[in-house]
């Protein structure tokens, strides 16, 4: 399965925009397909069926992928993978993100069969380099959620290297469609 694929009807869609410290775009790739991971069919179910400890999303990781991507490209992101490639991904929790359902490409306040999630991080996020980054530069992210008592991977994705730096944003929004 292909990252423009997916999972019986589930698909899901994201787009990056970077700002500098003045606010002005400095990258935005436009849409782009992401692949909806196998254990969001499973989140789902338990949710449905009231399975305690089961939540909706409690974040969203984000992750340097491997540097060797700069020179081959990202792996296709598919529906198998489990986790980030990234050991040390840094998470952004709930608080800063905001889920919205959609109909159509506008906000609805009853529930649909889309949603959408913004997701910020800020000057100074993720606070890399550490001692498991080199540098701020991200290749993967995925959307977490706890099913069972662990957390899982619902949503992957791979793209290009986004380089960020110290004083800029990242503005990614996603939009699940089930």
């Amino acid at each position: 399965m292909t990252d423009a694929e997916s999972l019986d009807g589930l698909r899901g869609r994201y787009r990056d925009i970077v700002l500098d410290a003045a606010g002005r775009v400095v990258l935005d790739r436009g849409w782009r397909s992401n692949a909806i991971a196998a254990s969001c069919r499973a989140l789902l179910a338990a949710m449905l069926r009231g399975s305690p400890p089961t939540s909706g999303l409690v974040g969203m990781q984000v992750g340097a992928g491997l540097p060797a991507w700069d020179s081959t490209g990202p792996p296709l992101a598919t529906s198998a993978q489990t986790t980030l490639v990234d050991p040390h991904p840094f998470t952004v929790g709930p608080t800063a993100m905001k889920l919205d359902f959609l109909a159509g490409n506008a906000v609805s306040v009853a529930p649909t069969n889309r949603l959408q999630i913004q997701a910020t991080l800020g000057p100074n996020l993720p606070a890399w380099p550490d001692a498991g980054h080199a540098s701020a530069s991200l290749r993967e992210f995925g959307l977490i959620a706890t099913l069972a008592g662990g957390t899982v991977l619902i949503n992957y994705v791979t793209h290009l290297v986004i380089a960020k730096d110290p004083a800029s944003t990242l503005q990614r929004t996603i939009w699940l469609t089930f």
